[in-house]
């Protein structure tokens, strides 16, 4: 979290300069990729098409299917950098305060509530 204005440049790494200072900025971004490449293959299906097969099988070419697969895993990824990039560029940083508060009045009541209703749902539903 930024504090001093030099932090809001570009945040501890404005220390840096050189090679070090593009080390931590081509790390910060191989993360996001990284990052995307998880959320990707988790929650929307990897290089799987919204639609069953390949249009690259049904036309004959299965041999190359897979082009289409990373056709659209790379879309995939890219809709995620995306979103990184717009929410990183238009939400305001938060302040060590307003953390907190979120944290403790917002993000802990939400888990505890989690947790009753996760072992409400266990104990009256059981496998």
């Amino acid at each position: 979290l930024p504090e001093a204005e030099s932090e809001l440049v570009a945040g501890f790494f404005t220390e840096y300069s050189g090679m070090r200072f593009a080390f931590f900025f081509i790390a910060e971004y191989a993360n996001m990729v990284l990052v995307s490449c998880v959320a990707a293959s988790l929650f929307l299906g990897g290089w799987n098409a919204p639609y069953p097969g390949t249009i690259l099988g049904y036309i004959g070419l299965e041999q190359l299917a897979w082009v289409e697969n990373v056709a659209w895993f790379t879309f995939k990824v890219y809709l995620f950098l995306f979103l990184f990039f717009w929410l990183r560029a238009t939400l305001p940083r938060l302040r060590y305060d307003q953390l907190m508060r979120f944290g403790w009045k917002v993000m802990l009541p939400i888990a505890l509530a989690n947790i009753v209703v996760t072992a409400i749902t266990a104990y009256f539903f059981p496998r």
